[in-house]
């Protein structure tokens, strides 16, 4: 077995700075952020050069959509680092702190109703960078969904954003059809044609999917309003816990950037050392939590959080 000669302290270091130890050997792998999962061409041709000049040659990505260096020895991180960021690139992603946002991809997919990678990339500059000296009680993780299809697992995350698209039903324009064409392209049969003759929709059932959005030839659903679905305290791991959804649904995309930063310095007030974000909910109430978010009290004390 090799004798090791980088030092527990060291090893430590450089884990902040986005290096993690590959177990039994003086090498590490390089952590860099995609911001939310998109690269260029030409900064995956950097990651492979970079690969193969000061790693083991192999790529590897995460589930947190960021891709990870192999084998880069210890004397070169700093090469490394320097060699990444010229291609506009960075390392980390490690830590007690907001960690790398992981988005969907959004508009792209037939299902989108967000644009998830704008929103993300709004939210990896204001919250990962921005925050990134704000140090936390443990990690906190932000997803960004298209849609209720939930591909990234939004409500297994500290705080994660769905796209919503409230479906305006023109009940007058219904002709009561035989055969309606929403009913039969609502995923959750929420829309049903009802003993009237005309359609219902069961507003505990609809999960603002936007697919009966323009389906109806009569017009009964030709609009639907763009929102945003908030879930707080989910994680995955050794302790699972599902996220519960706010009860307020934004349509004003800055609100629900500013409930962001909301759970985020109420988890820096009044979470404890070592306690995840679920924990703090479960231990303060989420009725409690909840209410703080939905109002800005906790922005107006921001500095002094943030200084304490």
């Amino acid at each position: 077995m090799a004798t090791l000669t980088v030092s527990a302290q060291d090893e430590k270091r450089v884990k902040g700075m986005g290096f993690l130890s590959n177990k039994g050997t003086d090498n590490f792998s390089g952590r860099i952020i995609t911001v939310n999962g998109k690269i260029t061409a030409q900064q995956m041709k950097s990651i492979s050069e970079a690969a193969e000049k000061f790693g083991n040659g192999v790529v590897t990505f995460t589930t947190r959509l960021t891709v990870e260096v192999q084998g880069v020895p210890y004397e070169k991180i700093e090469e490394f680092k320097a060699y990444i960021e010229s291609a506009g690139l960075a390392v980390g992603g490690t830590g007690p702190k907001v960690r790398p946002v992981v988005s969907c991809k959004g508009t792209t997919c037939q299902y989108g109703l967000i644009d998830t990678f704008a929103l993300s990339e709004e939210v990896h500059h204001r919250f990962y960078e921005g925050y990134s000296g704000v140090k936390l009680h443990h990690k906190f993780k932000i997803a960004v969904g298209g849609c209720p299809n939930n591909c990234v697992k939004p409500d297994l995350n500290d705080l994660g954003i769905i796209g919503q698209m409230i479906p305006e039903y023109v009940e007058e324009s219904c002709r009561g059809c035989k055969k309606c064409s929403v009913e039969d392209v609502c995923p959750t049969n929420a829309a049903k044609v009802g003993e009237q003759g005309v359609l219902e929709i069961d507003e505990e059932n609809c999960i603002n999917c936007g697919r009966c959005v323009g389906s109806c030839p009569f017009g009964a659903f030709e609009t639907g309003k763009q929102g945003y679905k908030v879930y707080i305290g989910g994680r995955w791991g050794k302790k699972v816990s599902r996220g519960q959804e706010l009860r307020k649904i934004f349509f004003d995309k800055e609100e629900a950037m500013s409930v962001i930063e909301k759970t985020i310095l109420l988890y820096k007030e009044q979470g404890k050392p070592g306690e995840r974000f679920s924990e703090t909910i479960e231990r303060l109430g989420f009725e409690k939590v909840e209410s703080q978010l939905l109002s800005d009290e906790i922005l107006e004390r921001k500095q002094e959080i943030l200084e304490a």
